[in-house]
């Protein structure tokens, strides 16, 4: 009876939020919500602009000194175990494998922007 009374809770108070969902919101089609590009791009223009691969060594740089970060974040807390030597040899090894990344880009000149 419990499992009745439940499901039928939970299917009342569903359809009552679709249905408020469904007339609440204020619907005034305008020309800009009608528009296929709502952020200020111009629709009647080449959708194929040339992108940069610049842009994609930011990123890529970026993800590789966030996951530096985040790897190392813990550093503090974790010299405070029993065996910090271990902690501090492992911090060691993630700084050196990305610094010699870091280095491997510089000299094959993948962190110059102009060409």
């Amino acid at each position: 009876m419990k499992v009745l009374s439940i499901l039928l809770i939970t299917t009342t108070i569903t359809t009552l939020l679709m249905l408020v969902s469904f007339w609440l919101p204020m619907m005034n089609p305008t020309a800009e919500k009608l528009s296929p590009y709502e952020c200020g791009f111009d629709p009647l223009g080449t959708a194929r602009l040339p992108f940069s691969l610049r842009f994609f060594l930011v990123t890529i740089l970026f993800l590789l000194f966030d996951l530096e970060i985040a790897l190392l974040l813990p550093t503090p807390w974790a010299t405070n175990t029993a065996n910090p030597e271990s902690t501090v040899l492992l911090t060691f090894l993630i700084i050196i494998i990305l610094t010699i990344g870091l280095a491997y880009e510089w000299l094959n000149k993948g962190l110059e922007w102009a060409e």
